[in-house]
């Protein structure tokens, strides 16, 4: 049976659009073995002569199963059929930074909102630009839509700009792509600066204040600026260091940190030296999850409510109308400093 019999078939459901009767005819091709992963499709002229629709119908069509990861059209050559999961209603790229605690419970909380009939694949960049293009260059136009956390670089606004904006949804750090992108994300300068007032009352009581940040880590430029602001116009004395070195914590000094490798080595030895969290040294750290609420009787967190983050993030993809939101950050304050 030719695929456009299967198209036609569907003629004597009134209900039923051109469109309509294009993408079931064909998931219907597709369910019967007619159409086998790595078919070629028929072309666009081809169908336009079989089915009778108007060009603009069938391309319309053809980009929607491409959408949903059913298709793929490949340069010069046409239309190739890579899947056979027809239940699948829309096929998501989630570009990220790399799968630390906050990001999983991102993910999670997405994938739960969403459900099984949309289909996420997830990717790393590791804040390596060449590793992000690489990647968006291997699945550019392979995915009904791309949610994404940017590098601030003008390489990978450039590649993003490729994209339109019905096909982004950019999350966690804010890139000015344009204004008629939309986005979910955080923000941290101020927030940081804000949330570090709020907690004068015990950063008087450390001598000196330490925040480990390194430039060639993921770890967000804002914070470091609301930090450097904060000592700098309340008089504090404090130091930027890249990473803890192990047996190096001194009593009365406030630690701050972005990454849990250095936190989880600092709250060892404050363990080994007999040194009580929240009164002989102070610990804050960014990006909260469920451990921090555990250990040490909880760590005082910074941060964005990532569980919020992915349900704002899976209602702009369910309403397919986006607006673009910034995720408060709060601050937890658990007694750890």
């Amino acid at each position: 049976m030719k695929l456009a019999k299967f198209i036609k078939k569907l003629e004597e459901i009134n209900s039923l659009s051109k469109h309509e009767q294009l993408v079931l005819g064909i998931i219907e091709a597709i369910d019967s073995g007619h159409l086998m992963v790595g078919d070629q499709m028929p072309s666009i002229n081809t169908m336009v002569d079989e089915v009778g629709f108007a060009r603009k119908t069938i391309v319309k069509a053809y980009e929607e199963l491409k959408d949903r990861g059913l298709v793929e059209s490949k340069k010069t050559k046409g239309y190739f059929v890579v899947s056979d999961k027809t239940k699948v209603f829309l096929k998501i790229a989630l570009l990220m930074y790399s799968f630390q605690r906050f990001q999983q419970e991102f993910y999670n909380t997405l994938r739960k909102e969403l459900g099984a009939k949309v289909q996420i694949d997830v990717f790393f960049h590791h804040n390596n630009e060449e590793v992000f293009q690489t990647i968006f260059m291997n699945i550019r136009a392979k995915y009904g839509l791309y949610v994404v956390a940017p590098i601030e670089s003008d390489g990978v606004k450039h590649l993003l700009k490729t994209l339109s904006p019905e096909k982004l949804l950019i999350v966690d750090r804010f890139l000015n792509v344009g204004n008629e992108y939309t986005y979910v994300t955080q923000e941290f300068e101020q927030s940081t600066y804000t949330n570090l007032i709020n907690l004068l009352p015990q950063v008087r009581k450390y001598k000196e204040i330490v925040l480990f940040y390194r430039n060639d880590f993921d770890y967000p430029k804002g914070i470091l600026s609301g930090y450097l602001k904060f000592i700098k116009e309340y008089g504090f004395k404090g130091k930027v260091v890249e990473s803890y070195d192990s047996n190096t914590v001194q009593k009365d000094y406030l630690y701050l940190f972005i990454g849990d490798a250095d936190l989880w080595s600092l709250l060892k030895d404050c363990k080994n030296s007999d040194l009580n969290v929240g009164i002989d040294v102070g610990v804050l750290s960014f990006n909260d999850h469920v451990v921090k609420e555990i250990v040490f009787g909880g760590i005082t967190s910074i941060s964005a409510n990532f569980n919020e983050m992915a349900t704002l993030t899976a209602k702009n993809i369910k309403k397919l109308n986006y607006s673009k939101s910034v995720v408060p950050t709060n601050l937890i304050d658990r007694g750890s400093l």
